[in-house]
């Protein structure tokens, strides 16, 4: 049974799916092997994307900072990639509302056929409904780590493809309209989350878009975080989540990859699964001691700039450098 966007699930008796996950050899966690050289990864750069969009204010569907934020993620692409796109759609959010919103797509080299999607969201939640303090829940949040670190790696990557064109296709896709899903104890049956993501999987921005595979990022900027293996990833796409993980392992960064399944999580990659024409993996922070299974400030007012982490940044960002590289 599928929960609301973001609430874990831990299945401590699945061992199949354990089984899967321990195919991937175990490797030193700390340094890189001997052979692989760790591919150019600004994680300054990339932090600096993150601030960027929290300098804005809360990305709030309807906002000016939304509108902002908008403006300047399409300029960074134009600056970097190939081919833009401002896929503007209108979505109907759970409290009956509607909101002008609009996916942003930047491409490297369309014309190949051999493609990876890497997407984030760039929205930031309305309300912080899982603040310890009562009087911050009907606050917007930052989303510096909800959504602006998955942003801030995915153009510092888009900056580096820019100076090293890669040999296949790449698509950098910012999903809008992610984060404003029913409040805590709110029992409102629907898909109110991942609307743009939606939005994108049964529309595409080019007609009869297909890639080989793609790799969300979501949360990648705690401290010391720790990305276990979702499992609807490991469901849909057990390859992907393979290739992924033994990547970081080659470089050394076993300590942040963690060979073992995570939680059950409808994030972006879960509508792309069901929609679209590949399969999606999900990369995100998992949390056992925080009592919601993510980052404990995760949509709370401290989803702030002072809680990214530069190099948990440059790990994300390495590894899926060196998974481009690979291809």
């Amino acid at each position: 049974m599928l929960k609301m966007k973001k609430i874990l699930i831990i299945l401590m008796g699945a061992a199949l799916l354990f089984s899967a996950c321990d195919r991937t050899k175990k490797r030193p966690k700390d340094t890189p092997q001997a052979s692989v050289t760790l591919p150019a990864f600004d994680h300054d750069s990339a932090y600096a994307f993150v601030k960027a969009q929290t300098d804005f204010g809360p990305r709030v569907l309807g906002t000016e900072a939304h509108e902002n934020c908008r403006v300047w993620l399409l300029n960074k692409l134009r600056e970097y990639c190939d081919t833009v796109y401002n896929q503007s759609f209108t979505a109907k959010t759970y409290d009956g509302k509607s909101w002008p919103c609009a996916n942003l797509i930047g491409s490297f080299a369309p014309e190949k056929a051999k493609r990876i999607v890497l997407a984030a969201h760039w929205d930031a939640r309305p309300f912080a409904d899982h603040d310890p303090n009562p009087a911050n829940r009907e606050t917007p949040i930052d989303g510096a780590n909800d959504g602006a670190s998955g942003v801030g790696v995915l153009l510092e990557i888009a900056r580096q493809l820019r100076a090293n064109q890669p040999n296949i296709g790449v698509d950098i896709i910012f999903f809008d309209a992610e984060d404003y899903g029913p409040k805590e104890n709110e029992d409102i049956q629907g898909e109110w989350w991942g609307l743009g993501a939606q939005h994108w999987a049964e529309n595409p921005h080019i007609q009869g878009y297909t890639a080989n595979y793609g790799i969300l990022l979501d949360m990648v900027g705690s401290p010391n975080a720790q990305f276990m293996q979702e499992q609807f990833s490991l469901r849909d796409a057990g390859d992907v989540v393979r290739k992924v993980w033994s990547t970081a392992y080659e470089l050394g960064h076993g300590q942040y990859f963690q060979n073992k399944p995570g939680g059950v999580i409808t994030d972006d990659h879960y509508y792309v699964n069901k929609y679209a024409s590949f399969k999606m993996i999900d990369i995100i922070h998992y949390d056992a001691a925080s009592g919601t299974g993510f980052d404990p400030v995760w949509h709370t007012v401290n989803d702030n700039i002072q809680h990214i982490d530069k190099n948990t940044l440059g790990v994300v960002g390495t590894t899926l450098l060196q998974v481009i590289k690979n291809e």
